[in-house]
């Protein structure tokens, strides 16, 4: 199961946007934070896709959810307009936005090209 963020535990994982004004991922490893909804067909597509890649790729990398609904300021700090919106976010570099239900190889393509991350 991957952990669901909530606001408070998105600033203490993530980036406290309340007290940092820059960019400054908290995070000990590079992440994708999946922002669904559970009414959104696509989202469902994508959910066992990430699951499987979170059990691939261990602690290489980590999968977070952000259920839109429930999390709407999180939504609006990043400005989720379509669901499934994808957060790519590598360790030293800014975090980058994907929208759309993404098969299982274009994920990996982003873990290696965009977190720096290569498949086990």
């Amino acid at each position: 199961m991957l952990e669901h963020l909530t606001k408070e535990t998105f600033k203490e994982k993530i980036f406290d946007f309340e007290n940092d004004k820059e960019w400054n991922y908290r995070g000990t490893a590079p992440c994708l934070i999946d922002f669904y909804a559970d009414w959104c067909g696509p989202c469902k597509m994508v959910a066992p896709i990430l699951d499987e890649l979170q059990q691939e790729y261990g602690d290489k990398l980590t999968i977070y959810k952000v259920n839109t609904e429930q999390e709407q300021e999180l939504s609006g700090i990043f400005g989720v307009q379509s669901i499934p919106s994808l957060l790519f976010i590598p360790m030293d570099e800014k975090p980058q936005m994907a929208q759309g239900a993404l098969p299982k190889e274009t994920f990996e393509k982003a873990f290696a090209e965009v977190l720096k991350v290569e498949k086990p």
